[in-house]
């Protein structure tokens, strides 16, 4: 399956952006998608994660609260709403697909090209 990222942006501290991840090339209904993020001298991290059906979803602590990911089965489309956003999210996002159902990014094979979400101060 390929995903492709997009959404991105500059935004200030309090401000929203949506990033959605559209999947091609294979049943999407079969993975769980999952968005990551590597901000600026650190590792990658998880952010959040969605199931097959959409009906059950993880949050990072840093995130839950804030941020809300969905999936449209219909358009093989994710979508991570991200509200209040604070300059610690500055970061590139990705997400990525999983057969399985962990939060571990060992356990997704496949990856987008990344988007970057700026929040100033």
């Amino acid at each position: 399956v390929q995903l492709q990222a997009s959404g991105g942006g500059l935004v200030q501290a309090g401000g929203s952006l949506r990033l959605s991840c559209a999947a091609s090339g294979g049943t999407f209904t079969w993975y769980t998608v999952g968005w990551f993020r590597r901000a600026p001298g650190k590792e990658r991290e998880f952010v959040a994660s969605i199931m097959r059906s959409g009906a059950t979803a993880y949050y990072a602590d840093s995130v839950r609260g804030r941020f809300t990911i969905s999936r449209d089965n219909a358009k093989n489309t994710v979508y991570l709403q991200m509200n209040s956003l604070k300059p610690e999210d500055t970061a590139v996002y990705y997400c990525s697909a999983s057969l399985g159902q962990s939060r571990d990014e060992a356990q997704y094979d496949y990856w987008g090209q990344g988007t970057q979400v700026t929040v100033s101060s």
